[in-house]
C-alpha cells in the first residue's frame, strides 16, 4: 500500500509540473502586458511602438496556442522546439525593449530550455540569452546604455549565478525522485518475486507433505497395525494345535487385547491421516480441541495455552504445526510417562511457535541415533516438516527431567 501511495504522489508532482510548464507563458505574457498597460496608459507613448507592441503581443499569443494544442506533437528537443523557443525569445526581447514588464515574458524561457534545446551547452547557452533582457530590464532601459552598462553585467553575472543555483538544486531533486522510482520498481520486483518463491515452497511443501504422510503411514501400519495382526495370528495358531481349554481361552484372550489395540492404532492413524479441524475451526481451536481429546484418551492432563494475536494462517504452515504437534503429544504418550503436560502456541511479529512440554522420564537427544527401530521418536519427521516451509525444530531433554520441543514457522497468512 505505501508502494502504491509513493508513486501516485509523483505522477500527482509531474502532472502539476506539467500544467505549470504549459500555462506559465500565458500567465507571465499577460501579466507583463497589463503592468505596461498600468504603468504607460497604453503600451508605448508612441503610436507606431504601440502598434508593434500589439502585434507582437497577438503573435506571441497566437504561437502560444499553436505550440500547447499542436506543437506539443513535435516534442523536443528538435528543429521545432528550437525555432519555436528562438521565436518566442526575440518576440520577448523586443517587448522589454518597448517596456520593460514585458521581461516576466522572457522568463517563460528558464522553465521549458531543458526540453526544448538539445544538449546541455546549449541549453546554458539559451538560460544565459534569457538574463540578458531580463538585468536590462532591472537597469531600467533594454538594452542599456551609458554608465548602465556596469549594472547591467553585475546583474547578468548576479541572474547567471541564481539560475545555475537553482539548476544544481533541480537536478538533485530530478535526481532523487529518479533514484526514488527505481528504488519502487526493485521493491515490487522483490516482492513479486517474493509471491513467486513463497508459492514454489508451498507447491514443494505440499508434494512434501504427501510423500511424508505416505512414509510416516506406512512404518505406522508395520510398527502397529501389521505387528498386531502378526501377533493375533500367532496367538490363533497356538488355538488351532491345543484342545486345553485354559490354554484356548489364555491365547483367545490375548488375540482380542491385541486386536482392539490395533484397531485403537488404526483409528489414531486415520484420524492423523487429515487434520479436518482445521477445515472448521483456525489453528489455535484446532490444537485446543487435539490437546483436549488426547488429555481424554490418555488421561494425563494436558493444557493449551495462546500468546500473542492469533491470525489466521496459511493452510500448509497450520496443517504442518498441527501435525508436529499430534507426533509430539504421541510420543509423550507412548514413551514419557508424563503426569503433566502443556502446549502453547504463540503469535509473534514475523514467526509461529509451538512448544510442547511434559514432566516425564525425558532422554539423551544425542543417544537417539543409537536407538535402532525408534526413529527417533520421529523427531526427524517432525524436524524435515518444520524444514520443508523454512521452519526448524528445537529439542531440550534431559533424562529425568522431561522434554521440551518447540517448532517455529514463518508466520504466512492466509491468501
Amino acid at each position: 500500500m505505501q508502494t502504491v501511495q509513493v508513486t501516485t504522489a509523483d505522477s500527482d508532482l509531474d502532472r502539476r509540473q506539467a500544467a505549470f510548464q504549459r500555462w506559465a507563458p500565458y500567465f507571465l505574457l499577460g501579466l507583463g502586458t497589463l503592468l505596461a498597460l498600468a504603468t504607460s496608459g497604453s503600451l508605448t507613448p508612441l503610436a507606431r511602438d504601440q502598434q508593434i507592441g500589439l502585434a507582437l503581443v497577438a503573435a506571441a499569443l497566437v504561437m502560444q496556442v499553436w505550440w500547447t494544442w499542436s506543437g506539443r506533437m513535435h516534442r523536443g528537443p528538435n528543429a521545432v522546439s528550437v525555432t519555436f523557443y528562438v521565436l518566442r525569445f526575440a518576440i520577448a526581447c523586443v517587448l522589454t525593449m518597448l517596456n520593460g514588464f514585458f521581461a516576466f515574458y522572457v522568463v517563460a524561457g528558464y522553465y521549458d530550455a531543458d526540453e526544448m534545446i538539445p544538449g546541455r551547452k546549449r541549453q546554458r547557452l539559451a538560460l544565459f540569452a534569457c538574463t540578458l533582457p531580463v538585468a536590462g530590464a532591472q537597469t531600467g532601459h533594454w538594452p542599456p546604455h551609458g554608465s548602465m552598462w556596469l549594472a547591467f553585467i553585475g546583474l547578468v553575472i548576479a541572474n547567471n549565478v541564481l539560475l545555475t543555483v537553482l539548476k544544481h538544486l533541480t537536478e538533485q531533486q530530478e535526481a532523487r525522485s529518479q533514484s526514488r522510482a527505481d528504488t519502487i520498481a526493485q521493491l515490487q520486483q522483490a516482492q513479486e518475486e517474493n509471491a513467486a518463491l513463497q508459492a514454489q515452497l508451498l507447491v514443494q511443501a505440499r508434494e512434501a507433505g504427501i510423500a511424508d504422510e505416505r512414509r510416516r503411514l506406512a512404518a505406522e501400519i508395520h510398527d502397529t497395525i501389521a505387528q498386531g495382526l502378526t501377533g493375533i495370528i500367532a496367538q490363533l495358531q497356538v488355538v488351532s494345535n491345543t484342545s486345553d481349554p485354559a490354554v484356548i481361552h489364555d491365547h483367545v484372550g490375548r488375540a482380542s487385547e491385541l486386536a482392539r489395540h490395533s484397531l485403537g492404532e488404526a483409528r489414531r492413524s486415520v484420524q492423523n491421516l487429515a487434520p479436518s479441524g482445521l477445515s472448521s475451526d483456525g489453528l489455535p481451536e484446532a490444537l485446543r480441541k487435539l490437546v483436549g481429546q488426547w488429555s481424554e484418551r490418555t488421561g494425563i492432563p494436558a493444557e493449551f495455552t495462546l500468546t500473542g494475536t492469533a491470525q489466521h494462517l496459511h493452510g500448509e504452515f497450520s496443517a504442518t504445526l498441527l501435525r508436529i504437534t499430534q507426533e509430539a503429544l504421541a510420543n509423550v504418550s507412548k514413551h514419557a510417562a508424563a503426569t503433566r503436560v502443556g502446549v502453547t502456541l504463540s503469535f509473534m511479529d514475523d514467526e509461529v511457535t509451538v512448544d510442547i512440554r511434559d514432566d516425564g522420564k525425558g532422554f539423551d537427544p544425542l543417544a537417539l541415533p543409537a536407538r535402532s527401530g525408534t526413529g527417533g521418536f520421529g523427531l526427524d519427521g517432525m524436524r524435515a516438516r518444520a524444514e520443508r516451509i523454512a521452519g526448524a525444530l528445537t529439542v531440550e531433554s534431559e533424562p529425568g527431567f522431561g522434554t521440551a520441543i518447540s517448532a517455529h514457522v514463518p508466520l504466512v497468512l492466509h491468501a
